[in-house]
Parts: structure tokens; sequence; C-alpha cells
């Protein structure tokens, strides 16, 4: 089978390149053409375009980006007619492959979306283009079967989550080899997680080092991107108390004692390594009242939305400053508080499903391809 795979971010890289391993595993001879990053490239298939390339933040943003959107729009599909696959395979990232799809349906391509597009959160009325665009759905979350099947009729495949089998599968560090490797000291280690893109890093950055002096008892760690090179993060790297480390978040974590985390993938990724964290967000000011204006969450964080509480703090906008987040890493190191929200972080993993979303969904696809 010839499968097309589009995934325009990190996480869609890191979740493409698993469920590439499980095609190959259930379709040996499968010829995979994608859009995607690093991780799927190191599993096999044809890179056609990075997802560095793809990543534009927020509203404003994607304006300013437009014309470069389009094209890449356009050099898609003709991609996509060159290579004639037997299905597309889209990841997340909404705004690009729901354009893709409903072309796609047009030309009579088969149309698979693989972590569904997060029409719950905002834009509901997309679930007509879902209807009409895709021929299969695979859901990551337990509520978005109650969303899709319940609320809109729209039979669904709940897969579980791939993030479990990513941190599942990954190659164990040892905590005394990787402090040594990356000049860390023996002190507790307080992860960065500022996000991928530039954009937010800017503005995240800052504000979570504001408060390294008031810990001096701890160390904390950067967590640099795969999407970016290192001087990008030297403008922030002014204190001794602050160490840099690219593309190693998950050994990270996997020794962490607490994380501040910019919203998104990331802050569920830190609660299934069981850290104690704060979520963080902070966009351009036109951005956010756009959002405020649309988004009828209760919560932007995975995790509260998962377990339906505030089981992690968020900081958005003004409320992410110097004070608030010093106070927050505080309770955050009280014993009490954290037994809690580990208890809580149990309940979570319970919820997304176990191992095996990767294998489940190569399965669900090769069967419906046949």
């Amino acid at each position: 089978m010839k499968y097309y795979i589009i995934a325009g971010e990190a996480s869609g890289d890191l979740h493409g390149s698993n469920l590439m391993k499980s095609l190959y595993k259930e379709d040996p001879s499968a010829d995979i053409r994608f859009w995607g990053g690093d991780l799927m490239q190191n599993v096999g298939g044809t890179l056609v375009k990075h997802y560095k390339e793809l990543a534009f933040m927020g509203f404003a943003e994607v304006v300013m980006n437009l014309k470069t959107i389009l094209n890449n729009i356009k050099i898609c599909k003709r991609d996509i007619e060159k290579f004639k696959p037997d299905v597309i395979i889209f990841i997340d990232y909404p705004g690009f492959n729901m354009r893709i799809a409903k072309w796609a349906k047009l030309h009579g391509i088969r149309t698979h979306y693989y972590i569904a597009p997060q029409i719950w959160a905002w834009k509901e009325n997309r679930i007509q283009a879902v209807k009409r665009d895709f021929d299969k759905l695979f859901v990551i979350l337990p509520f978005e079967k109650y969303f899709f099947e319940v609320k809109h009729h729209y039979p669904v495949d709940f897969v579980g989550h791939p993030l479990i089998d990513a941190i599942h599968n990954r190659t164990k560090t040892d905590e005394a080899t990787f402090r040594r490797e990356h000049d860390l000291d023996e002190k507790p280690i307080i992860a960065l997680l500022p996000g991928s893109r530039k954009q937010e890093i800017a503005k995240m950055l800052g504000v979570m080092l504001s408060i390294t002096e008031d810990f001096s008892d701890y160390q904390f760690v950067i967590a640099g991107a795969p999407s970016q090179d290192y001087h990008f993060y030297e403008q922030f790297l002014n204190d001794k108390n602050v160490k840099f480390i690219s593309n190693k978040t998950y050994d990270l974590l996997s020794i962490a004692t607490a994380a501040l985390v910019t919203s998104g993938t990331a802050t569920l990724e830190t609660a299934l390594f069981k850290v104690p964290e704060v979520v963080c967000y902070k966009g351009s000011w036109a951005s956010y009242q756009i959002a405020k204006r649309i988004i009828t969450l209760k919560y932007i964080s995975l995790v509260n939305l998962i377990m339906d509480e505030e089981v992690v703090t968020e900081l958005i906008q003004d409320k992410f400053n110097t004070k608030n987040l010093k106070s927050e890493l505080t309770k955050l190191l009280d014993s009490g508080y954290r037994r809690q929200l580990l208890d809580k972080y149990n309940q979570l993993e319970n919820k997304l499903g176990g191992i095996g979303a990767s294998d489940k969904t190569a399965k669900l696809i090769l069967k419906e391809l046949k």
C-alpha cells in the first residue's frame, strides 16, 4: 500500500514516527511519503517537507505568513497527485490538513485522520467538514469519543494516547550518566519547557528564568526544542544557575523534580513522567484577544481537560508573571502537595487507555483499506 502522511509539528513528528513503525510492521512493503520531521525520517519513507518550514503560532502569525502557507498547500496537492496514495493519513495540524482533506475527497482519495482536530475546543461547526471529508477518525482522548459519537453522531475509533507508547518504548536514561554528560551537579532539577516555536519561546522563557535566583538549592535546565538551534537560546542564558540541553526532553523529565511548562502536548508528557508542573501560556495581545472570545473551554492544559478539574495550575497571559510563578513553584516543592498531584497523575494515565495506540491505529487503517 502507498501511504501519504502529513504531520506539521514536533508532536506530530513523534506520533507519526511511531505510527510508521507500526505500519511497516503490519505492511512490510509499505511505500510511505510524508511531511514531518527527523523522527519520521529516521523510520524510513520519503520526506517531502520538514515541519520546521510549516510551524506558525497564533492567529496573527498565521495571517502574516499566509502566502507561505498557501504555497505549501499547492506544493502538497501537486505531490499527492504525483504519488497517487491509497490513503492520506493526517496527523493533527488541522488548519492545513483539513484544507488538503477537502481537496483529496473531491479527487476520490481515502482520508484518515489520526489525532482528531480539536473542534471540541473551538470551531465546533467544523464537524460538518469532518463528516464530509474524512473516511475514518482515530481519537486519542477519552472525552472525544463522546463528543463525536454521542453529540454529533459520527462514529470514531478511540485508540488510546500515543504519548504512552512513546514514553513506554523510549530508551531509559541513567541519571548519573546523564548528569555527567551534561555537566549537571547534584542539585534537584527544575525543568523549563518553554515550547518549540521561536515566538512562544521568546515570550515564555524570560519569565521562567526570572525566578531562578529564588531557588538556589535547585538547578534549572532548559529543554531545547529539536526545531530550534542553540544560538537562538543564547540570548537567554545569562544565569549560572541555568543549563541548556537540546532534544533530550524525555531524559530530562525522567530525572526532574518539578517543571514549568508552556501549554501544549508537553503538559501531558510531563504528567505522564509524574513530574509536578505549572502550566504557562502567554501569546501576542492580538492572538489572545481573539482566542478568549472563541474558545469556551474551562482549561487550556490537556491534563485538566482530561480530568475535568484543575489538577495543575494554569498561569495564563497576565497571570503568567514572576510573582505567581515563584508562588506556584514553591507549592510544587511541598511534599504533601506533590503526593496529591501524583495521585491525580495516576488517575489520568488510567483514563488514557494504556499502551498500543500506534499498533491499534495501523491495524484499523489496514483493515479499512482491505
